[in-house]
């Protein structure tokens, strides 16, 4: 109960400073939903920083000693993949804004905020981000970070639908929501993701020491590695937009689902006991890409776009199997290592 009350206050705080922001940034001038000048900006901006800063308060109130018995490469992990979740927590908060906006201005159109107003509508987004990533920060899964990432994707990839530059996109391929005037929403989910994905493949690698220990370093490294460059790819294909370098955009992103593909297959490897659930589920979806992949490129009954929904939606379903099944296999208690470093003894 005493840990509600606290969620209960800090949601409180994550309003009054996100109503004050609202007032120091609106200004006295009435404000549309969207567009130049309006209110979804400001208001994203402000909701972004401040559940970005309850992530950090409230890890910091609730873990802050959970990494003094580790080693320095364990803690230097740790603390990295806080960071890249400090600002996934601000990209979701702030996505979600704009992608709110963008609906509310379809069902209110010429709708116009007074300050008042326009505040009281970013303290409401500043709560509701802050309330999520405050309870986050007082203990955080590697199934609830799956679940972000999936929620961000599509939130992200919804907002760039909505603001694309050629509403008919979806004949060609996802590249090109990242080009045009708000090709930014697109690439910038893309980066964000990246992070997001990365820190997951940091968290799978914890999942699986608590549950193989130091002999398994060196298995888990690898894991863990495969799905940090991942993460890395996918922001370089946000950071390569195909309308600024498209040789380089083209090179990137069959590299990305290539790294996806190496880092699952490893991944179903290296948890012990071969979990029927994820063999099943693994087997199960390199069949039906496949079998997308010549349905596209043998007999073109599907679209690249198809293609890509495909491959990236059961890519997120092998990823809720695999977090279910470590959920299941991994103790909820951090594992110190014994190792001073952590590829040697």
């Amino acid at each position: 109960m005493r840990g509600e009350t606290v969620a209960v206050w800090a949601t409180v705080v994550c309003f009054v400073l996100g109503t004050s922001a609202g007032f120091l940034l609106l200004g006295p001038e009435p404000r549309m939903l969207i567009g130049s000048g309006s209110l979804a900006l400001p208001a994203a901006s402000a909701a972004g920083v401040i559940a970005g800063g309850a992530f950090v308060v409230s890890t910091l109130r609730h873990r802050r000693n959970e990494t003094a018995p580790m080693p320095r490469w364990q803690r230097i992990i740790t603390d990295i993949s806080a960071i890249a979740l400090t600002v996934a927590f601000a990209g979701v908060a702030g996505m979600g804004v704009l992608l709110g906006t963008q609906v509310l201005a379809i069902g209110l159109q010429g709708l116009e905020l007074t300050l008042v107003g326009g505040a009281l509508v970013t303290g409401f987004a500043a709560a509701v981000g802050g309330r999520f990533a405050f309870a986050a920060g007082i203990g955080l899964r590697t199934a609830d970070l799956s679940s972000i990432l999936f929620g961000y994707l599509v939130i992200g990839t919804l907002f760039a639908m909505v603001t694309a530059a050629d509403p008919r996109w979806w004949e060609i391929n996802f590249s090109q929501l990242g080009m045009g005037d708000d090709a930014w929403a697109f690439n910038g989910t893309l980066v964000v993701a990246g992070a997001l994905v990365g820190t997951v493949g940091a968290y799978i690698g914890r999942d699986l020491h608590r549950i193989l220990g130091d002999p398994a370093l060196g298995r888990i490294a690898v894991t863990s590695g495969l799905w940090i460059v991942t993460g890395f790819a996918l922001a370089g294909v946000g950071l390569l937009p195909l309308h600024r370098f498209p040789e380089a955009h083209n090179i990137v992103a069959p590299i990305t689902l290539l790294f996806f593909a190496a880092s699952m297959t490893v991944t179903a490897i290296v948890v012990p006991g071969a979990p029927r659930a994820l063999s099943i589920t693994t087997i199960g979806v390199g069949a039906l890409v496949t079998v997308a992949f010549v349905l596209f490129a043998v007999f073109g009954l599907i679209t690249m776009t198809a293609l890509e929904a495909m491959a990236v939606g059961l890519g997120l379903l092998w990823m809720t199997t695999l977090v279910r099944v470590l959920a299941i296999l991994s103790p909820d208690v951090p594992r110190p290592s014994a190792r001073a470093h952590l590829l040697h003894a």
